[in-house]
């Protein structure tokens, strides 16, 4: 291969460092549209936050404190209709997306009141993100089978559900098929630029070393390290959340809730936690048997369901709980990307992220309020959970 070939090849490749929900999502949208895409992937050694996501596709309360993530979101639960089957048909991976609406239920009438004050700040605020708040025996029109606890909800017609894994399965089936290159078990340690030539290099743990053009760092806990070196201020902290998984049930169910749902294939997945542990994913009896009792306050009769799995998994997310999305100022080409909602935001990091980040379209309007550089000079511990 002639020189000057060589180096319009590595000018105009996208490498996206983290195979996960959120790398993987900006990589197929870039390859999709053409765009030669290498995706740097830890493999089965990451910590993983698919596994721990609850599946959600949620628009409600989205954006409280800032009214342009919940816009954000509007458009990437309207786009995941089309996102859906557009996998399906490339790949015949099914993401499991269910999207006829959803319920948050409460407790008690003080919950529920605030519950209604959030969404309607949320409306006024964003505008276009309709809700309708009901009492329990409006909503046991819908889901016959909750109990006396609940006091009442909310329903969100833009609301749903996908499989989480098969999600992921769908976008590296999707990859591939779009001609990228998946290069697992690679831990990425250093990122240089050559700012003369206009690319960047990754370099791996074990002295590999990949060049392209534009770089995408969307590597989860990973992303603060590799993104300060390219010039992004982009802090990161770890939430576990943990979930359990019943034995197959007779569907009774339609809807998804907050605090739990029911699978395609009958389990019913109950979460989740949202816990400051630092790196440790592991599982807790305390928290089991809260999320088991708040489940069972929920859905009485799954006091009688068996419970056949829970684990916890790691997810990455920025102090104040919106995401980051920026390119750096001092290294043009380097991007980084972190969102702790990689399930209801893919199709607008595949339609909208993956394209600008690969080159082919301006910044997106609005996306330097996702800007890291809003958290210089802030206390970086975790404020909330968006």
């Amino acid at each position: 291969m002639g020189t000057e070939r060589l180096e319009k090849m590595i000018s105009n490749q996208v490498t996206v460092v983290g195979g996960g929900l959120v790398g993987a999502a900006i990589a197929y949208g870039a390859a999709r549209r053409g765009l030669s895409v290498r995706v740097l992937d830890q493999g089965d050694t990451a910590f993983r936050a698919s596994r721990g996501n609850f599946g959600l596709v949620w628009l409600s309360s989205k954006g409280g404190g800032m009214p342009e993530y919940a816009r954000w979101t509007r458009e990437a639960v309207g786009l995941w209709g089309g996102f859906h089957q557009e996998l399906l048909d490339l790949t015949g991976v099914d993401s499991g997306l269910v999207q006829q609406g959803g319920f948050w239920l409460g407790f008690s009438d003080e919950e529920v009141q605030k519950r209604a004050d959030l969404l309607a700040k949320i409306d006024r605020e964003a505008g276009g993100i309709p809700f309708r708040m009901m009492e329990p025996a409006e909503i046991r029109q819908y889901l016959p089978d909750i109990g006396p606890k609940v006091a009442g909800g909310s329903w969100g017609a833009h609301d749903g559900m996908a499989n989480p894994l098969f999600l992921l399965r769908a976008l590296h089936s999707g990859l591939k098929k779009c001609g990228a290159d998946i290069i697992a078990g690679v831990d990425i340690t250093a990122i240089e630029h050559d700012a003369a030539a206009g690319r960047f290099t990754a370099r791996s743990r074990d002295g590999q070393s990949w060049t392209s053009g534009r770089i995408v760092i969307a590597a989860g806990l990973g992303v603060s390290g590799l993104a300060e070196q390219v010039g992004i201020h982009a802090p990161v902290v770890t939430t576990r959340g943990q979930v359990l998984i019943t034995e197959r049930l007779k569907p009774f169910m339609d809807y998804p809730t907050n605090k739990a749902r029911q699978t395609a294939e009958g389990t019913v997945q109950i979460g989740s936690t949202t816990e400051d542990v630092g790196l440790d994913d592991g599982t807790t009896v305390e928290k089991i048997e809260w999320l088991a009792r708040r489940a069972v306050d929920t859905f009485p009769h799954l006091a009688h369901a068996r419970l056949v799995r829970a684990w916890g998994a790691l997810r990455p997310l920025t102090p104040d709980g919106y995401p980051i999305y920026q390119e750096s100022e001092t290294c043009p080409g380097a991007f980084a990307a972190v969102c702790h909602s990689g399930v209801t935001l893919a199709a607008i990091h595949a339609n909208i992220l993956g394209p600008w980040m690969g080159g082919l379209m301006d910044a997106p309007a609005g996306v330097a309020r996702f800007c890291g550089s809003r958290f210089l000079g802030k206390n970086t511990r975790y404020a909330s959970d968006h």
